[in-house]
């Protein structure tokens, strides 16, 4: 087999051992869930046992206010300091760089509100037509403090955004563009470094919305030299919370949403109310996760966690590839389906998330008989109603869309196909 990434040869590598990585999950293992095909990982992913353990742990031995001066509480503020310095080391950031929240659509408000003085009436923002609404909404909201937001749409032709669109919309008051690294429908992979690189060219500030591709793959924020970017760790093997980094420079010039003698204290002056201490406690899990399937497939121990956890995506997104192809290989041979985005099953190009609609039945149809039948898909527009819109569908019906991840086997994919090939 053979893995294409962006910007990189093609090299030979070994294969993901699919029955270690379903092993780690206890879903698999469960008599009720054991049998149960789920492809709305998009949605929300299933939790390692890394992670349940950690949360476990946390609940019943350690649930009080963290950094006092007797044992449970400095073992939770221990928990709570290991977890920010194993994503920070991850992803290749700061401890200070990060800050965690309940949601990206939630961050995203914050970040609007604490970069708001920056901005001057007739400033601009460019936001997408290709995003789902947590880098949409909190932006278009500025314009109601006289801030001018340009939407780049993308050809409706390809769902692609092009680079020369976006260059027609930069003027000298563009202070944003806040762009997707990868749609929750369309699926495509944005070059965010050549987006980043023509904003920082023109003294723009750009925020980057990684929901859709952390999953599948683990951005290095260092190196992409992004200003601002966000996630969902609910989306990516963990609990219900969102990551938010920040340049640090940048955030210590945001005005302080926190109390006032937190002034100066980032990332908590972007916080306020602080982290769910628990679920923050329990995020060093995915980490853990990362690292046992790396100690599986490689157990070479001289690199750094961010490295490591590089190394087991490549072998994830060779094993989605192989997913991606059997699934849409049979989706071309559907004349009444319309596929959305790259009619592709490599990694380079897109993420395993493929989004269609069937002439004359409703998508919302297919995804209750998808259920019926023990197949966990989903219809609608995903908070992604703009992007819908722009390919001319219905968003309340919207898009049938099946997001796969590294523990899905092809298996499962083999019965979602002889129930779509029964049903559409």
């Amino acid at each position: 087999m053979e893995y294409c990434g962006r910007g990189s040869k093609i090299i030979n590598m070994k294969e993901l051992d699919i029955n270690f990585v379903r092993e780690q999950f206890p879903v698999f293992q469960n008599p009720k869930t054991s049998n149960f095909a789920f492809f709305e990982n998009a949605g929300g992913t299933y939790v390692p046992k890394q992670v349940i353990e950690k949360l476990n742990d946390f609940m019943t031995t350690k649930k009080v206010q963290p950094y006092g001066d007797f044992g449970p509480s400095i073992e939770a503020g221990n928990e709570m300091d290991n977890s920010i310095s194993k994503i920070a080391e991850l992803l290749n950031i700061n401890n200070d760089e990060f800050m965690i929240g309940p949601s990206t659509t939630m961050n995203m408000f914050l970040l609007s509100n604490a970069v708001r003085s920056w901005l001057n009436d007739g400033d601009e923002i460019i936001v997408t037509n290709q995003d789902h609404e947590a880098n949409i909404g909190a932006w278009r909201k500025l314009s109601e403090h006289g801030i001018k937001i340009n939407e780049w749409k993308f050809n409706p032709d390809s769902a692609e955004l092009e680079l020369d669109e976006l260059k027609n919309l930069i003027t000298e008051k563009t202070k944003f563009i806040c762009v997707c690294h990868t749609s929750n429908v369309v699926a495509s992979i944005n070059n965010l470094k050549d987006i980043i690189t023509l904003a920082h060219q023109n003294n723009i500030k750009v925020v980057g919305d990684g929901v859709a591709y952390m999953a599948h793959d683990i951005a290095d924020l260092k190196d992409l030299d992004i200003d601002f970017y966000g996630f969902s760790l609910y989306k990516t093997y963990g609990p219900h919370l969102a990551l938010l980094y920040g340049k640090r420079d940048l955030l210590l010039e945001t005005k302080n949403l926190n109390h006032e003698f937190l002034e100066g204290s980032v990332p908590y002056t972007l916080n306020p109310g602080g982290p769910n201490h628990e679920e923050l406690g329990c995020l060093s899990g995915i980490t853990d996760y990362y690292e046992t399937l790396y100690d599986h497939h490689f157990g070479e121990n001289n690199l750094d966690l961010h490295r490591k956890g590089k190394k087991v995506f490549e072998l994830v997104s060779k094993h989605e590839e192989v997913l991606m192809k059997e699934l849409i290989e049979f989706l071309k041979t559907k004349k009444n389906i319309r596929m959305i985005g790259k009619q592709t099953h490599a990694r380079c190009d897109r993420m395993p998330t493929v989004s269609f609609t069937v002439k004359d039945k409703s998508s919302l149809h297919v995804a209750q008989e998808a259920g019926r039948n023990n197949i966990g898909i989903r219809n609608g527009e995903f908070y992604a109603w703009r992007c819908l819109q722009g390919l001319g569908i219905e968003p309340n019906d919207g898009v049938v869309r099946v997001s796969m991840v590294h523990y899905n086997s092809i298996e499962e994919v083999r019965k979602l196909i002889g129930f779509l090939d029964k049903t559409i």
